[in-house]
C-alpha cells in the first residue's frame, strides 16, 4: 500500500513481537493467552496496549466484556480486521466538554471511525524519514465537477511530468467521469469517487489530461510511481508591500526528520534572513503533521530571540505510563530510565536557531493541517503575534508511539499523551478557527485554482493586505467568493477517506531512551 505522507506525534520503537504473551499489569479476571493464530495474538495485543497505554485507558472495558477476538471485528484480511477492533476500542473514552457527549475520537464525518488512532503496515517509518513512493501529487475536487491538484512535491513523477498545484484534472486513464458522486450525507460513495481513489492511490502508472491556469492542456502518458526523497520546503518567496515590509511566504508541507527536514528549512530561512523580512507566512493548509522534532526546531526558527531559553511545551503521558505502571510498552521501546515519562522530565525549552528577527507570523491553515503543524502553532501562541488565516484545522492535540505487532508486519499508533504550551494551553480537539475567540484573523476557504505563493490567492492575499493596510479586508479586485459546491462534511470525508487508506495524520514522539529503568 503506498502512503501520502501526513502526520501526528510518533515515537520510534524495537520491533518486538506481538504482546499478548507477556503479562500485563490488566486486573481483569479473563486474560489473553499465548495460543491462538498470530491474528489472534495481534488482537489481544491491540487491546493489552490500549487498556495499559492508551490516553484513556480507564474507559476501556475488560477483555472479557470487549472480546478482542469476536466475529464482530473480523474482516477478510487481518489489517481490516485490527483497524475495526482499534475504531471500536477509540469509541468508548467520552469527552465531557462536548454537548451532546461525544468520544474523544469521534470524527463527524465518519461517525464510528477512529480520527487519531490507526493501524499502519509499516511504511510511515520510512515517510517520517524522507522517501516516499507514490506519484508525488495531493488532490482534492473544488466542486462536485472540478478535481483539481493541490500540492507537488519537488523531484517527484508529478513534479518532473510539469504537474502543478492549481491544475485542473480533466481525464484519468482516458476516462471523464471523475465527478464526485459521494453522498451529500456523507455516508456513502459511488463509483466515480472509489475510481479516482484507486487510480490515484492505488495504482503503480497513471495517464492524466490536465488543465492549465492559462485554458491550455497537459496530458500526462503512463506517469509511473517512484520513490523520491521529500523536500518538505515546496516553496518559499518574499513579497515587498511597501513601508518596510518585507513579507516571507513558506509551504511546509509535512514534518519529515530533523535530518532530511533541517537542511531544507535552514535554506528557507538564511534566504529570509538575507532579504531582510519582517512579516512570516508559513502555509500549512496541507500539512497533517509528522517528527516532533522538527516541529520544534520550527518553532525555534521562528520564535524571538528573547524567548531562549524558556518554556516551550509539556508533554503529559497517560497516568500508568508516568508511574511506570507500562511493561508492555517498556518492553517495546526501552528499556526507559524509572520516572522519564514523567510531567517534569518530559519539559522542551526554546533555543532561538538562525537570527531571523519576526515578531509576527501568519499560519495558512485548513482542516489539512493536523497535530505537528498545530503543535507548532500552539507553542507559539503565547510568545509572539501569531494570526490564522484559513479554516478550521483537524483538532488534534495529543500524540502516541508506534507499537509494533507481529515482528513489525503492522504498527499500532493510538493516543498515550496531550500537550500544553507555556501558558497551559492545549485541548484543542475542534482544531483551530482563523477569527474566532482566541485565534486573531480571517477564516475563508482555500482556492484549490491558484498556485502555491500566487499573491492573487485569497489566502495569501488576505495576508499581503493586513500587512499593507492593518485590515484582512480584500479589495474588489480580489474579492470573488471562491465557488465550492462541496458541503465541509463531504470535504472532510474525502479527506478521511484518504486517510484511511494512505494519510498519516500525527506528531512523532522520536526522544531516544537508553538508560534502563
Amino acid at each position: 500500500m503506498k502512503k501520502l505522507f501526513y502526520s501526528l506525534l510518533v515515537i520510534s520503537t524495537l520491533l518486538v513481537p506481538a504482546c499478548s504473551s507477556k503479562k500485563s499489569s490488566n486486573p481483569d479476571p479473563t486474560e489473553p493467552t499465548k495460543t491462538g493464530s498470530a491474528l489472534d495474538q495481534m488482537r489481544d495485543s491491540v487491546w493489552l496496549y490500549e487498556k495499559e497505554d492508551y490516553l484513556w485507558h480507564a474507559a476501556i472495558p475488560s477483555y472479557a466484556a470487549f472480546d478482542p477476538r469476536g466475529s464482530k471485528y473480523t474482516a477478510g484480511d487481518a489489517f481490516t480486521t485490527l483497524k475495526n477492533e482499534s475504531d471500536r476500542l477509540s469509541q468508548y473514552a467520552i469527552n465531557p466538554a462536548t454537548n451532546p457527549p461525544e468520544p474523544y475520537e469521534y470524527y463527524a464525518p465518519s461517525p464510528g471511525h477512529a480520527k487519531y488512532s490507526f493501524i499502519d503496515n509499516g511504511t510511515v517509518a520510512a515517510e517520517l524519514n524522507g522517501t516516499k513512493g507514490d506519484f508525488g501529487f495531493d488532490f482534492d475536487w473544488d466542486t462536485v465537477t472540478d478535481l483539481r491538484i493541490i500540492s507537488v512535491y519537488p523531484g517527484s513523477p508529478a513534479d518532473l511530468a510539469g504537474i502543478k498545484r492549481g491544475y485542473k484534472i480533466l481525464t484519468i486513464n482516458g476516462s471523464p467521469n471523475i465527478t464526485y458522486d459521494v453522498f451529500p450525507n456523507g455516508d456513502q460513495t459511488s463509483n466515480d469517487f472509489n475510481a479516482v481513489i484507486n487510480a490515484i492511490l492505488n495504482s503503480n502508472t497513471i495517464s492524466m489530461t490536465l488543465q492549465k491556469g492559462d485554458g491550455t492542456t497537459l496530458t500526462v502518458t503512463n506517469m509511473a510511481v517512484a520513490n523520491y526523497t521529500v523536500n518538505p520546503v515546496i516553496t518559499y518567496k518574499t513579497f515587498n508591500e511597501g513601508f518596510g515590509h518585507i513579507v516571507g511566504y513558506m509551504v511546509f508541507n509535512s514534518f519529515t526528520s530533523p535530518a532530511n527536514a533541517e537542511p531544507q528549512l535552514n535554506t528557507a530561512f538564511a534566504y529570509f534572513t538575507a532579504q531582510g523580512v519582517t512579516d512570516l507566512v508559513v502555509d500549512l493548509r496541507s500539512n497533517g503533521g509528522g517528527d516532533v522534532s522538527t516541529a520544534e526546531y520550527l518553532d525555534n526558527l521562528i520564535v524571538p530571540a528573547a524567548k531562549s531559553g524558556s518554556l516551550m511545551f509539556t508533554y503529559n503521558w497517560t497516568d500508568n505510563i508516568q508511574n511506570d505502571a507500562d511493561p508492555l510498552l517498556n518492553a517495546a521501546i526501552g528499556p526507559i530510565p524509572t520516572g522519564y515519562f514523567k510531567a517534569a522530565n518530559q519539559v522542551v525549552n526554546f533555543g532561538k536557531v538562525g537570527t531571523l528577527a519576526v515578531n509576527r507570523v501568519f499560519f495558512i491553515i485548513t482542516f489539512r493541517t493536523a497535530s505537528a503543524s498545530e503543535l507548532t502553532i500552539n507553542n507559539l501562541r503565547p510568545e509572539m503575534d501569531v494570526q490564522y488565516v484559513g479554516n478550521t484545522s483537524y483538532g488534534k492535540p495529543v500524540g502516541f508511539v508506534s507499537i509494533p505487532l507481529n515482528n513489525g508486519n503492522f504498527d499500532y499508533y493510538t493516543p498515550e499523551f496531550s500537550t500544553l504550551n507555556s501558558a497551559g494551553q492545549g485541548g484543542y480537539y475542534n482544531g483551530f478557527t482563523p477569527g474566532a475567540s482566541g485565534y486573531p484573523g480571517v477564516e475563508d476557504a482555500d482556492d484549490l485554482t491558484k498556485d502555491f505563493g500566487d499573491p492573487t490567492e485569497r489566502l495569501l492575499a488576505h495576508i499581503l493586505i493586513y500587512v499593507q493596510k492593518g485590515s484582512y479586508t480584500l479589495p474588489a479586485s480580489l474579492n470573488t467568493p471562491v465557488t465550492q459546491s462541496l458541503f465541509a462534511k463531504q470535504r472532510a470525508l474525502t479527506y478521511s477517506k484518504i486517510s484511511d487508506q494512505h494519510k498519516f495524520n500525527g506528531m512523532v514522539f522520536d526522544k531516544k531512551v537508553k538508560k534502563k529503568r
